[in-house]
């Protein structure tokens, strides 16, 4: 049986600012968390009252792949479970993997953009207003589209052995990477 990688992003209800600060991102909330399954070929949409089906799809799976997803979505996550989930999962986290190499925290818009040609849809602060405003729709598209700019920035790189980025000198810069496609 082929190996189960699972892209996933999710979008909280409210802002570090909301809660008191980023050391309490586990009271952030989550509004829309969404995966794609490689062994399954499709995506999946949770909100909070599915919620803890979307933690056992994350720890079933083979490796998760996000985008600072094991110091964000996960603590986010964490105020639904006791599971530690970074130490219960497996994981590529594409942002903390790029940092390695060029010692700051890249966007996903930044290396999307660069290797893809596409742009995210809107950003996080979107999503909790939307939220607000009840535009449940909105956000599952929204955070649909970052799982599939994440799946497919890892799949270029798997393939190429490496992804482009647009740095805040505007120049494009190779990043090499060490990334796999399930087996």
């Amino acid at each position: 049986m082929a190996e189960n990688f699972v892209y996933f992003d999710l979008e909280t209800r409210r802002s570090a600012n909301d809660v008191g600060g980023w050391d309490r991102k586990a009271d952030m909330g989550m509004s829309v968390g969404v995966t794609f399954s490689t062994a399954e070929n499709r995506y999946r949409i949770y909100d909070e009252s599915t919620v803890q089906e979307l933690i056992d799809e994350l720890c079933a799976a083979d490796l998760v792949v996000g985008f600072n997803h094991v110091s964000f979505d996960y603590e986010v996550l964490m105020g639904y479970t006791i599971l530690d989930l970074p130490h219960r999962t497996r994981n590529l986290d594409l942002m903390v993997d790029l940092e390695k190499t060029l010692e700051h925290r890249p966007k996903l818009d930044a290396v999307a953009g660069e290797t893809l040609g596409e742009s995210k849809t809107a950003v996080g602060t979107d999503a909790i207003k939307w939220w607000q405003e009840g535009r449940i729709m909105d956000i599952a598209e929204y955070c649909c589209f970052d799982v599939k700019v994440t799946k497919l920035v890892h799949e270029y790189g798997a393939k190429h052995g490496l992804v482009k980025y647009r740095n805040r000198f505007n120049q494009s810069i190779e990043i090499p990477v060490g990334w796999r496609l399930p087996g």
